[in-house]
């Protein structure tokens, strides 16, 4: 009954929002919330700047607070003042602000145009449509970059390097939140990779996961914005670090940083647009202009010229050309490249949708000991 009762709301807005469109009743500005840096630059380029060219008098605000989105979200619905249009999120994020009913829930073939190659968008998007908030844009993941200058003769291979301190000492740089910090400090203490969110998810495993981060504990600068890490390595006070890839293919390819990509259990995620719930119709209704155009084939293909993101669309992948000024060929610098594929870890999203407050309690709990 639930299920039926949002899905008529939901329906009820779109058909709202359609006439508001159709009308032209469609606000004149929207917020859009992203992560800054390299990947909010792609989207300003593929998205938003041919956006704005197409459509006189709309402005766009960019917030780039997507890392805190869950906590402001409950906070905006809870003061009932919704000020965000759209929200760049992270797979399991999108599933908790669903499941909380924080973000609407949408027709993906309603709302979202069709393949360039003439699938629905449903088939197009596939497997990356992990909730039926979540409108997938990219496939990214999270991994480890180190100072090609300071690892001696013998680059590190595997992610365990991370907690080697005597063949690479120094200091790391690793996210201020559990996530792949755990599933590494497990993998690295000889979990097996099929085994890891099964153990994660007892006491017992969790409190192996920070007795093997406690060996490390005091050789990690932790970070909160995901552009440290790079900067860390271009100022040679770290000696590795986490972020995510396509930070670090624009300090390797764009500012030729003397650091190097460490692929060997790469976190595989999606990230992609909710649409907060409850917003007028005339909001609504700019901002479903605005996904149908920048989620189309063509649109996600275009992001992929500026950052080393793998679209979400398999209609996009073959469109995937070259970097927009380095004229560089960008599909061999995807996560998803078979090069770099060969023992990637996928993060199950649906564990970190249970678990994440849990977690991100006991996480920063210990921190702070």
């Amino acid at each position: 009954m639930k299920l039926t009762k949002t899905l008529l709301a939901t329906s009820a807005l779109t058909v709202a929002a359609g006439a508001a469109m159709a009308e032209g009743h469609m606000a004149s500005d929207m917020t859009l919330v992203s992560w800054g840096g390299a990947y909010q630059s792609s989207q300003i380029n593929a998205y938003s700047d041919p956006y704005l060219a197409m459509n006189d008098g709309v402005s766009i605000v960019w917030d780039e607070s997507s890392a805190e989105a869950v906590a402001k979200l409950r906070a905006m619905a809870e003061s009932g003042n919704i000020t965000w249009d759209l929200v760049d999120v992270e797979a399991a994020d999108a599933i908790r602000l669903c499941d909380e009913g924080l973000a609407m829930e949408i027709d993906h073939d309603e709302m979202l145009a069709a393949g360039d190659d003439g699938s629905s968008a449903s088939d197009d998007f596939g497997d990356s449509i992990i909730s039926d908030c979540f409108i997938p844009q990219i496939v990214f993941s999270t991994t480890v970059g180190y100072r090609t200058d300071m690892v001696g003769d013998t680059a590190p291979e595997s992610i365990c390097a991370i907690f080697d301190t005597d063949a690479y000492p120094g200091k790391r740089a690793l996210n201020k939140r559990p996530l792949a910090n755990m599933e590494w400090a497990l993998l690295c203490d000889g979990v097996a990779k099929d085994e890891i969110y099964d153990v994660l998810a007892t006491e017992e495993g969790q409190d192996q996961a920070f007795a093997k981060l406690d060996t490390i504990k005091d050789d990690v600068i932790w970070w909160t914005a995901a552009a440290e890490t790079p900067q860390l390595l271009a100022d040679g006070e770290i000696v590795m670090g986490s972020t995510y890839n396509g930070r670090l293919f624009a300090a390797i390819a764009e500012q030729d940083q003397p650091i190097g990509m460490l692929w060997d259990a790469q976190m595989l995620d999606f990230d992609g647009w909710v649409i907060p719930a409850d917003l007028p119709e005339d909001r609504l209704a700019r901002v479903m202009d605005f996904v149908s155009f920048a989620t189309d084939t063509q649109r996600l293909a275009d992001q992929a010229a500026y950052i080393s993101y793998g679209p979400a669309r398999a209609s996009s992948a073959p469109l995937v050309g070259t970097h927009a000024t380095l004229g560089i060929e960008m599909a061999p610098h995807m996560p998803t490249d078979p090069a770099n594929s060969q023992n990637v870890f996928v993060t199950q999203y649906d564990f970190w949708a249970d678990y994440r407050d849990d977690l991100d309690a006991k996480f920063q709990a210990w921190l702070a000991q």
